[in-house]
């Protein structure tokens, strides 16, 4: 067999075992990785280039490493799940950096983080004024949170006690001028009421790019002319 040809299905292989493997290992791979899971992805990656670029290598053993790796960190993650101590000590704790707006420079050293850093991670809240800060702390995704004194937080219609309605996710239900009828069913509408809401427009759905329609039935379109965009 060519060496191109044999490089071009070992590639094929190792992308379609990772493909299989980050599946079973769950979405938070690809989301905030602990410690381990962030060794895992750089291990089974390199493992997977080495299966895919070594002729010389067997198939057989680069596809039981990948697969021994992945079982240990299933192991690992679903001792994490049983265990808080195991928890703690694979993934850490929490860290409180800023306490009643004021820092806590031994536990910044901990986390190695400098002032600098500190300040733009806040920035990145929209905090610019450390007084404000009540409570700020990282946690073990490396992630800074942050808590607002009382006084700095905004208005919500609980303080002012207001009666809300409870909000629906807004659904699209139309993509690529295609109505997607098991969204409108699970809002509770249909499509007599779609077209009937385009035909007021002078539109059709073969000329809308997207449609949604939001928690109070309005319809949000934007059709294929970019130059056109309403709600109604």
């Amino acid at each position: 067999m060519p060496d191109w040809l044999e490089v071009t299905l070992r590639t094929l292989m190792a992308v379609l075992i990772l493909f299989i493997l980050t599946r079973v290992l769950g979405k938070r791979q690809i989301s905030q990785l602990s410690l381990f899971e962030y060794i895992t992805g750089i291990s089974i990656g390199n493992m997977a280039a080495y299966l895919s670029l070594d002729t010389d290598s067997e198939w057989g053993l680069g596809i039981i490493a990948i697969v021994v790796w992945t079982a240990i960190s299933l192991g690992i993650e679903f001792l994490q799940l049983k265990s808080k101590k195991a928890r703690n000590l694979l993934d850490g704790t929490p860290t409180v950096i800023i306490q009643n707006g004021k820092i806590l420079e031994k536990n910044m050293r901990k986390e190695r983080i400098t002032s600098d850093e500190l300040m733009e991670m806040l920035r990145m809240k929209d905090v610019y004024n450390i007084a404000t800060v009540e409570f700020a702390i990282m946690d073990t995704s490396g992630e800074l949170n942050v808590m607002l004194k009382k006084e700095h937080q905004p208005l919500t219609p609980a303080d002012l006690q207001l009666q809300v309605n409870a909000e629906k996710p807004s659904m699209a239900v139309i993509m690529d001028g295609k109505v997607l009828e098991d969204s409108l069913r699970k809002i509770g509408l249909n499509e007599n009421w779609l077209y009937a809401k385009l035909h007021s427009l002078g539109t059709k759905p073969e000329k809308i790019y997207f449609a949604q329609v939001d928690s109070q039935n309005k319809l949000y379109l934007d059709p294929y002319e970019d130059s056109i965009r309403t709600a109604h």
